[in-house]
């Protein structure tokens, strides 16, 4: 019988394996957001996500024109994701309104468990670091903050519509008011790594509009 003789790859290359276009860019983006929701974005080379996702870097060029370019394609990812996670809890017609929230809150705590606090969010991480992205990620940044205030503010209309809260109350307002307060207690929970800023913000939100 033939013996076949396996050539190892070459030293500080990752070895080759049989993927799609697809697949790859879909790794690509998927290893980045696990690497940059711990790391910061102007820290990160991109041979550590390269090296983490076992891709040449010629591949890396085929499909990101730059490391910004990247970047994008990682806001457009991290948003949709977290915009199908929102709409899980806040529009479940089932619960109501401000329970969605304290479900929502508890999911992330959740999740942030899992990892040891040492993986928060991508947006919030990058807003961090303004004075090293380009315009257009900033702006994708903002758009991302809309589509998450939208779901809360919806939610809470609804809140409003069942008389859990105010007529009076402001609810686009209180959306945006939400978010700000939200992504600095995700900071907070990294830094001490427990869930309580966490359920501290959420506490003190829902005794504010009630």
């Amino acid at each position: 019988m033939e013996t076949k003789i396996i050539q190892p790859s070459r030293r500080g290359r990752p070895p080759k394996i049989e993927r799609t276009n697809a697949d790859t860019r879909a790794l690509l983006i998927n290893t980045g957001l696990a690497v940059l929701t711990e790391k910061g974005f102007s820290a990160t080379g991109i041979d550590l996500i390269l090296k983490s996702a076992q891709v040449p870097k010629g591949s890396f060029y085929h499909y990101f024109k730059s490391k910004n370019d990247f970047g994008l394609a990682l806001i457009d990812a991290y948003d949709s994701y977290f915009q199908a996670k929102l709409k899980r809890h806040l529009t479940n017609s089932a619960i109501s309104p401000l329970e969605r929230v304290v479900l929502f809150a508890n999911d992330a705590k959740q999740g942030m468990a899992k990892y040891a606090f040492k993986r928060g969010c991508l947006i919030g991480n990058l807003n961090q670091e303004l004075s090293h992205l380009d315009d257009a990620m900033i702006a994708r940044i903002k758009q991302a903050y809309t589509h998450w205030q939208q779901l809360v503010e919806q939610c809470l209309i609804e809140a409003k519509e069942q008389k859990q809260i105010a007529k009076s109350t402001d609810c686009k307002m209180l959306a945006e008011f939400f978010w700000i307060g939200w992504e600095g207690a995700v900071m907070r929970s990294k830094l001490d790594k427990s869930s309580d800023p966490l359920t501290l913000y959420t506490a003190q939100f829902l005794r504010l509009i009630l």
